[in-house]
């Protein structure tokens, strides 16, 4: 088991980033929670790890904090959650605010992320409650609303370049390549980045 990750961060597009340890690349995908919070290109981070294993890949998810990488985990362990959704769920919302969801059975929230249907939402409310029902959180939220800021922005060329970034991680998150085109069309302004666009469209589709 991969629990833990320290290096140099030498790609980043999100939700992916390919972090140099010890000269091995390592290919880690991220909540976009957790992305955002990465120092730029060339700079040393630390990832708390979970390493799936399955009969046609091995993949590593990775997390800013021990806390939201726990919650990943119950996540999966829920009926019908594998990693892949999980990732999508805590990319539009905080750890936090997916927890004040399900202590305050807030299904509407739920269903407006990608993959995530009435009935999936209500198994998750059910399933998760028992679970979370200690968990402690914080003051303040950082749900799709208002995602973190990003410590370093990837620096694109070109206006082209952001909206095909920005399209490529909304689609890695589920959103059918027309909600994705539509949403980061609608937000799109000359001056973003693909990291704004993201969180932009993001906020829009939310």
């Amino acid at each position: 088991m991969i629990g833990r990750l320290r290096g140099i961060l030498l790609e980043k597009l999100a939700p992916d980033v390919l972090l140099d340890v010890a000269g091995v690349g390592y290919e880690v995908q991220l909540p976009l929670t957790s992305f955002y919070q990465l120092p730029e290109i060339g700079q040393e981070t630390v990832l708390y790890t979970h390493f799936v294993v399955r009969e046609d890949a091995q993949l590593l998810y990775g997390f800013v904090s021990s806390s939201e990488r726990a919650l990943f985990r119950q996540l999966i362990k829920a009926n019908g959650v594998g990693p892949k959704l999980a990732l999508t769920i805590l990319s539009g919302l905080s750890a936090d605010d997916f927890v004040r969801c399900v202590q305050q059975d807030d299904l509407t929230t739920l269903v407006k992320l990608p993959g995530i249907g009435k009935k999936t939402a209500e198994r998750l409310l059910v399933e998760m409650r028992d679970r979370l029902k200690d968990w402690g959180i914080q003051p303040s939220s950082a749900a799709a609303g208002g995602l973190p800021g990003s410590a370093g922005v990837l620096n694109l060329s070109s206006s082209e370049q952001a909206i095909q970034d920005a399209v490529g991680a909304l689609l890695s998150l589920g959103y059918t390549q027309q909600q994705a085109s539509k949403a980061v069309k609608n937000v799109k302004t000359d001056d973003m980045n693909s990291e704004q666009l993201i969180k932009a469209a993001l906020r829009s589709m939310m």
